[in-house]
């Protein structure tokens, strides 16, 4: 069984929630903020979303604030502000490091299965993206920049049980 399941996490109305509930998806993973530049990236992780959530596709995303502040705000307004701009249908989670001494265990353990360019774990900026396959396996970390519509080809492969564990693509 994949470490990944042991993880605890807390939902935006802090309650746990066990990454076990997850076992069988896969899952796409990514950090965010709301007063970044790539936060109109929100619109295609939730039609990403909506289009292979039958198959069996997760997105959980986790508000961050460690990169220039672009995620001050509280779980309850990260949370309508998502929902009323973006019409967000996907689990936003509770605000979390990515990074440094205070970093959550779900990333410890993302960024020590999938490295980033010249082979660096540390998450660099927000909308970092890892593609989980349904055992638990980390097989992709994206760049910030690669847009979600760029993820459907690997994304369906691993829906499709036909991905296998590749190198990191561009972070």
């Amino acid at each position: 069984m994949s470490a990944l399941y042991n993880i605890t996490v807390k939902t935006n109305a802090m309650l746990n929630r066990e990454l076990s509930e997850y076992k069988g998806k896969v899952l796409l993973i990514v950090n965010i903020a709301s007063r970044c530049g790539f936060t109109p990236q929100y619109d295609a992780l939730e039609a990403l979303y909506r289009k292979h959530k039958e198959a069996g596709l997760e997105v959980l995303a986790f508000p961050c604030n460690q990169f220039m502040k672009q995620e001050p705000g509280t779980n309850k307004e990260i949370q309508e502000f998502c929902t009323v701009n973006f019409n967000i249908t996907f689990p936003i989670f509770d605000k979390i490091d990515v990074k440094g001494d205070s970093i959550h265990p779900l990333y410890k353990f993302l960024t020590s299965q999938k490295k980033g360019v010249f082979g660096t774990a540390k998450i660099k900026w927000n909308f970092t993206k890892f593609l989980v396959d349904r055992k638990g396996n980390v097989v992709k970390r994206y760049a910030p920049y690669t847009k979600p519509e760029k993820i459907e080809k690997d994304l369906i492969r691993l829906l499709q049980g036909m991905g296998k564990k590749e190198s990191c693509d561009d972070n």
